[in-house]
């Protein structure tokens, strides 16, 4: 049998072969008994177990896939709110031997409404993303993408993690690569496959959506991959990988230096934050403990970036006598993450912006605390957050060497042809959207603007390059890009939710763009109060009437 689309398999019951361009696509391994109707929910996903997948059936090299089992999940089963659903697992084998298995999980529900969505991971991943829950941000009233009938999908992305930011695959060469965006296609392949087989059709809309990594694989998505996707929310990416641990490690850098003196304790972490915002929460008319009018707060803040005795934080003399104010040597580390982080050369010749990391934002907004995580290290500079992705990536895929301590011997001018040969590898940061944007793919992307993981500034780097491709009218057809006061990356002092795939679905499936959105606070002390989102550059303002918690009190302006 042959098949004219290479994108159309399909599936031949009850011997689930699979053929394209007349050659075997899949089989399972045992064959079933022919039967005189269609296969029930619980036979067409036993059918699915065994399947394997020859290596010119996925888009990007491989040595085949297989299906490890397939499991029909009952509605009523212990703690599942998915509804019925046949859980797949699987493997998708490397070229390179050494290198390990993608493991996969797709779930295919019985009352299926034609759509897939992939989920992406988070840090280095290493851990099965298993797309059973709520995606990015998602509020909790709302059902997962599960249980309204959606596929879903996800993958560890090539490698098993010890946790944390576990680095030590990048040292495999394949699993650097599948790990830095080759496991969205694979992944995404083998699915394809396994939908047609169960349902005997490919979806009418295939979606991408994920937070901080995965928002990093969903610009993988649209710049990379933009023919199989409809749509793609990227939350808070990570997309600059490479750049973001280099500025991470600069962070770093800067809390020990002055033999640690410039590192600040979780109590004058504290000073400063209070500071910053007695300073600045009124400023957008409404003292709610959310900085909204981050532009006024930055000009509001220049006396605290001062190492003179017009700054009211700074310590007699400078000198560092306790938790009560803050020494020069901690004023100046501040002010070294409030910059650019820049390289010192060129990544790629017409895109010198790669090689600049934005700055931070100690004096607007950062908590240096979030998700019970004390950003800058509760006992020392080595507990920083930023500490640990900056030795991963700088020590084993750069430097390629397990024993160097990075942050005493390393010189990015030394590693300037490994650092341009990892980028292209690890990061998403090409404007150019020709391809998504001919394709009608549509993206949603958004940043919380106390984000200490990722700054914020990142993405808005990001947006004002792409202005630089597409004028203002063409770049509105298909971006749209938000950001939120009070937002961190896994909590913030306003706790993000908001319904970012109904707003993509609207947007793909009925051209209806979205406008402002909805986010609700998940912070238990806050929970239920309500903030417009609006488009960037333009912030949530107070009206002077009306509850303070409730988003029609609010206006998005620019002024």
């Amino acid at each position: 049998m042959t098949i004219s689309s290479p994108h159309i398999r399909t599936p031949l019951f009850p011997f689930l072969c699979w053929f394209a361009s007349g050659l075997l696509v899949a089989c399972s391994e045992q064959p079933a008994e022919p039967v005189a109707s269609a296969p029930s929910a619980a036979q067409a996903c036993q059918q699915l177990a065994g399947m394997m997948f020859i290596a010119e059936s996925i888009g990007l090299p491989t040595t085949g896939a297989n299906v490890v089992s397939a499991d029909l999940i009952a509605a009523n089963a212990a703690d599942n709110t998915n509804g019925e659903y046949c859980k797949v697992l699987g493997a998708i084998h490397p070229v390179d031997s050494t290198a390990p298995d993608i493991n996969f999980e797709v779930n295919l529900p019985t009352n299926w409404n034609n759509k897939m969505l992939q989920f992406g991971g988070g840090g280095l991943n290493g851990n099965l993303v298993t797309g059973l829950g709520r995606y990015a941000k998602q509020p909790e009233s709302e059902q997962t993408p599960l249980a309204r009938g959606y596929v879903t999908l996800g993958s560890d992305s090539g490698h098993k993690g010890a946790g944390g930011f576990d680095g030590t695959f990048y040292l495999n060469a394949e699993a650097l690569d599948n790990f830095g965006h080759l496991q969205i296609k694979k992944t995404h392949d083998v699915a394809m496959q396994l939908i047609t087989a169960r349902y005997g059709a490919e979806p009418q809309h295939s979606y991408y959506i994920g937070g901080s990594q995965g928002g990093h694989e969903g610009f993988d998505a649209v710049q990379r991959y933009p023919d199989d996707y409809d749509g793609v929310v990227a939350g808070y990416p990570a997309h600059n990988e490479v750049m973001l641990h280099l500025s991470a490690w600069n962070f770093a850098k800067a809390l020990q230096a002055n033999d640690g003196k410039s590192w600040l304790n979780p109590a004058e972490a504290e000073l400063l934050v209070a500071a910053v915002y007695q300073r600045c929460d009124a400023l957008d008319n409404a003292s709610d403990g959310i900085i909204s009018n981050v532009a006024a707060c930055k000009e509001t803040n220049a006396p605290l970036k001062l190492t003179t005795a017009d700054n009211p934080l700074r310590c007699v003399d400078g000198a560092d006598t306790g938790d009560t104010c803050l020494s020069d040597a901690q004023i100046e580390a501040l002010n070294a993450v409030d910059v650019p982080y820049a390289v010192g050369f060129a990544i790629f010749a017409d895109d010198t912006q790669s090689a600049e990391f934005p700055k931070w934002t100690p004096f607007e907004g950062s908590t240096f605390k979030d998700g019970g995580l004390t950003i800058l290290g509760a006992a020392g500079p080595q507990q920083a957050l930023q500490y640990a992705p900056g030795a991963a990536t700088l020590g084993l895929a750069i430097a390629e060497d397990p024993t160097l301590n990075v942050y005493e011997n390393f010189d990015p001018l030394q590693y300037e042809a490994r650092i341009k040969d990892v980028v292209p590898r690890l990061s998403a940061n090409s404007i150019d959207l020709d391809k998504w944007r001919a394709n009608g793919g549509k993206l949603i992307y958004f940043h919380g603007l106390v984000d200490d993981f990722i700054s914020p500034y990142s993405s808005i780097q990001y947006w004002n390059r792409l202005q630089t491709r597409y004028d203002a009218a063409a770049l509105d057809e298909f971006v749209k890009f938000y950001t939120i006061p009070g937002m961190g990356h896994v909590t913030g002092v306003f706790n993000a939710r908001l319904s970012s795939l109904t707003a993509l679905e609207a947007w793909v499936e009925q051209d209806v763009a979205p406008g402002e959105l909805l986010a609700s606070d998940a912070n238990q002390a806050s929970a239920g109060r309500t903030r417009p989102v609006c488009f960037y550059p333009a912030w949530p303002k107070y009206n002077g009437t009306g509850d303070l918690d409730t988003a029609a009190s609010y206006s998005c302006v620019t002024e």
